[in-house]
């Protein structure tokens, strides 16, 4: 997917229904507008300049490695510096399909040459692509791989070397050579279609068809819903470039096909589809990996040819989408048929394309917000693994070099002009150069987690992410074309959006518009969005999107002070983090079930605000545990603070801690068999976080014969004076009750003091003990919170007058702390008031579970010994600040209640900065 023109213009503006609506130019930038947001530094011309230069020099090495090493060949092995040939290197299933003895990697990358203005360069690939290239070759092909890469990428050269000729400078011989070989494969193609549906066969044989005896095709049943919807971009341009309407009809069909079979009550496809008979073979649902492209197709579809009945289809889809696949910042997976369950806990990357496509239809925030989140994965694994959970660990560990993360960033910056999307560019080019870049090329990696390589550079690499990745670095003017006169197909190959005024429909064209179309429209249905609308006089708009996620994978950055302090944490998250950072504010939050049936939504939860002052009270919280360095020269002077696990030796029952020297583990990250397994035998290991869990790493440290594991955070820069301390949580795994040696965990700063120490002196030994031992003090005393219920605006101002005061707001789907002129948002949470209708009950009890230190809300069902059933308890507050229980009559109302305030009684300023 790609970018597309500047801006809209109408002949009219049509009714949703009846006459088709032409586009005429789609110009993205100024349409969107340029907003600059608070949050990003400003890059320079002159560092846009020179991340430019990089992006040219690593496009040089992979193309030169190419050209040099692996042509004529598909593609290049960078391992093996040397081509892969099918047939000649080991089967490697379905992605060989993708291999047609073509040349596939020089005609992926042909309009890519002209886009980073090596005309040149362009010039000769196009000669060997007509001397060499041969298309009658008996090989068994993906229909859908071909038509996007080999295709496409004929036709996209071949505008390209349509309009340098035109401007009479270069390419003078050049007469429509590549759109006659894309002709002849349009052709070749076509025999796939051949089916009682419509929908083509996933593969063709490029000399024998597929029903023909030599084929050795023509035997499946099933295709994937992308497969059989990704065609019509190329399809219709061939039509349209040659006169020949054949291609344009049959892509136009199996579209037709995919919308009638959509699931009617959901407006949602299935991933697999049988080609005969048009039945549903696998019905999950979602915009990843077997229906990406579908959609993307639909909303470009419409772009490049003008046809409205695209962009109605496109519209109820998306509807659906955002309305049972989209949870933000997160896409599910769904059954089709029953949208509401989600059929799998993870995500796979080819996702990343769709906030790029979000863009296009002006849907900006959640579009930032899946954005920020797949960010925050990079951030995490280096790369977007090729499947990651909801919970943002990896699933499966490849990552093929994709560049469709690549491709939404190009696009949200346009849309927005934020530098923040400059620096996200910036981070995937010096990944790239350091993690996957080899002396023959660029290798992918075969596991995030452990940095593998793998003997795989695929032709999308050079097609898309150096485009992509060099037009978010580019100004207008440093283009040799106007970018704006083409939009992208998947695999980023240009096509002119012209072609929708300057060809005529291909005759033939029976699809037509049905009643079943009509839906509710938005401000976006028939227009290109607006910045104004969008975010009005509110530059900072993408920002306060973006600062909602920013806790997703790990602990986050530290929190600094505002006027007004926000913070949004994602509740819905099962990471250890929200619950983490909340109990570093004194506050402990205890799970409450969700309501009985979802018919009942308003039953029993009411608007109420709660008014808290804090007292110091025992509380369960993160203990600190040190490090501290008893060795000469340190002798105990150099104290490091730490956090704990939730698993392995309890160090409170330890009364004189554990002892012992450090050792750094190899390798460092202990996601692997440990090699230094002597060394470490009876000493405590240093280990790296990252690439794996807490939990294996200390399983493989242990059987190593460690007595200890202190874990070093793998943030540059991170330290405990700026971020709250938290628990290591294991992976759920049984095996975790059998670690019984001590884990601590160093932020970033703490542990190059360590690491320092150890390289200075031969020998460091270290102390591990809980920090209030070592300080020779009690036990801290942590926050209990009293409630009593009050009006909005009753709060009696010599209440506040005696210390600091919370104020709980709470409200459907949210809870609000404010603290006088200060205010914390906790988003995704939601607390219930739950009413006993039998008995009549409007007040909560208010309990303590003093063992653990948590505050329940609850409701007293039975009353028993002292109090009888409908009586109500409450906590008094005296003049003096003094507190004594009270108890009442169901609905009777006495004047020390009558202001229904939930009062937390002060002795002393919280411990922590809210």
């Amino acid at each position: 997917m790609g970018g597309i023109g500047n801006h809209l213009h109408w002949d009219h503006l049509s009714p949703p229904l009846g006459i088709a609506m032409m586009l005429k130019t789609l110009l993205l930038s100024s349409c969107l507008g340029w907003v600059y947001c608070q949050d990003s530094s400003i890059m320079s011309a002159e560092e846009k300049n020179t991340i430019r230069e990089q992006i040219v020099e690593m496009f040089d090495h992979a193309y030169g490695s190419y050209m040099k090493y692996a042509y004529p060949a598909d593609e290049l092995m960078p391992l093996s510096c040397r081509g892969r040939v099918r047939g000649l290197e080991p089967n490697r299933g379905d992605i060989d399909d993708s291999l047609g003895k073509f040349s596939l990697t020089l005609i992926d990358t042909l309009d890519t040459l002209v886009v980073l203005n090596k005309l040149d360069e362009f010039e000769e690939a196009v000669k060997k692509t007509v001397r060499d290239v041969r298309l009658d070759n008996d090989v068994v092909v993906s229909v859908f791989e071909t038509n996007i890469r080999v295709l496409g990428g004929l036709l996209g050269a071949h505008v390209m070397a349509e309009l340098l000729r035109e401007r009479g400078e270069r390419m003078q011989w050049y007469e429509d050579e590549l759109l006659h070989m894309a002709k002849d494969l349009g052709h070749r193609l076509l025999p796939a279609f051949n089916t009682s549906s419509g929908l083509p066969y996933p593969r063709v044989n490029l000399r024998y068809g597929v029903l023909n005896p030599l084929s050795r095709t023509g035997t499946e049943s099933d295709t994937c819903t992308a497969c059989a919807g990704t065609m019509i971009l190329e399809f219709a341009a061939l039509s349209r470039l040659t006169g020949d309407s054949v291609f344009e009809e049959h892509a136009r069909k199996a579209l037709d096909v995919l919308w009638e079979k959509r699931q009617r009550g959901s407006d949602l496809v299935g991933t697999v589809i049988n080609i005969h008979n048009g039945d549903w073979v696998r019905r999950d649902s979602g915009v990843g990996a077997g229906i990406d492209s579908y959609y993307e197709y639909l909303m470009k579809a419409y772009i490049l040819l003008g046809d409205n009945v695209y962009l109605e289809r496109f519209n109820i889809h998306y509807s659906a989408i955002m309305k049972y696949i989209s949870q933000p910042p997160l896409l599910l997976n769904v059954h089709m048929h029953n949208p509401t369950v989600s059929v799998r806990s993870w995500m796979d990357s080819l996702l990343a394309f769709f906030p790029g496509l979000q863009v296009l239809r002006g849907d900006l925030k959640p579009a930032i917000e899946t954005h920020e989140m797949l960010y925050q994965v990079t951030k995490q694994h280096k790369f977007l693994p090729e499947a990651f959970t909801t919970e943002f660990r990896v699933h499966w560990g490849q990552h093929p070099l994709r560049p469709e993360f690549a491709e939404s960033t190009y696009y949200l910056y346009k849309a927005t002009g934020d530098p923040y999307y400059l620096r996200v560019g910036q981070s995937i080019v010096e990944k790239l150069n350091a993690y996957a870049r080899v002396p023959c090329g660029f290798a992918a990696v075969q596991d995030v987690r452990t940095g593998t390589h793998e003997d795989r550079m695929d032709s999308f690499f050079l097609a898309e992410m150096f485009k992509y990745l060099y037009l978010l670095f580019t100004e207008k003017s440093q283009l040799p074309f106007d970018i704006d006169d083409f939009i992208f197909t998947t695999e980023a190959h240009l096509l002119p959006v012209s072609l929708s005024t300057t060809q005529r429909p291909c005759k033939g064209n029976n699809t037509v518009e049905a009643p079943t179309l009509i839906q509710e429209e938005d401000m976006f249905t028939y227009s290109c969005p607006s910045t104004q609308t969008l975010f009005p006089n509110n530059p900072s708009f993408a920002k306060t999107i973006r600062d909602s996620y920013k806790y997703l994978t790990g602990v986050g950055r530290a929190f600094h002070s505002l006027p007004v302090r926000e913070i949004e944490l994602p509740l819905h998250d099962t990471g250890m983090e929200p619950v983490e950072f909340l109990k570093s504010m004194g506050i402990s939050l205890t799970p409450l079930h969700e309501a009985a049936s979802s018919d009942s939504e308003h039953k029993g939860v009411y608007r109420v605000k709660l008014v808290a002052e804090v007292s110091q009270a025992p509380e369960d919280e993160v203990l600190p545990i040190i490090v501290q360095l008893i060795s000469p020269p340190f002798l105990g002077r150099t104290v490091l603070t730490g956090g704990p696990a939730k698993f392995g030796m309890d160090l409170t029952k330890k009364e004189h801690g554990v002892k012992g020297s450090i050792v750094k583990s190899s390798p460092y990250t202990a996601c692997g068999p440990i090699h230094n397994e002597d060394e470490l035998k009876g000493h405590i290991a240093l280990a790296l976080r990252g690439d794996c869990m807490f939990a294996g790493k200390a399983r493989r440290l242990q059987e190593a014969g460690a007595v200890g594991v202190i874990f070093i955070d793998n943030r540059e820069g991170s330290n405990s004076e700026e971020t709250p301390l938290f628990q290591m949580v294991g992976d759920g795994d049984s095996t975790a009750d059998l670690l019984d040696l001590p884990l601590v965990f160093l932020f970033s700063r703490e542990g190059a003091v360590l690491t320092a120490a150890l390289e200075e002196h031969s020998n460091v030994d270290v102390l591990l003990l809980p920090k209030e031992r070592q300080l020779g003090h009690e036990k801290p005393v942590g926050m209990n919170i009293k409630f009593r219920l009050a009006e909005e605006g009753e709060l009696d101002e010599g209440l506040l007058a005696r210390g600091p005061t919370l104020e709980f707001v709470l409200e459907n789907g949210e809870v609000r702390l404010e603290e006088k002129g200060e205010e914390v948002l906790l988003e995704k949470g939601e607390v219930r008031l739950e009413e006993e209708e039998e008995k009549g009950e409007e007040v909560l009890l208010v309990e303590e579970e003093e063992e653990k230190g948590e505050v329940r809300l609850e409701e007293e069902e039975e009353l028993g010994g002292k109090e009888r059933a409908g009586e109500r308890h409450c906590t008094a507050v005296s003049d003096d600040g003094s507190t004594e229980p009270c108890s009442e009559q169901a609905g009777q109302t006495s004047p020390s209640d009558s202001s229904e305030t939930l009062d937390i009684n002060n002795s002393g300023p919280p411990d922590t900065d809210v």
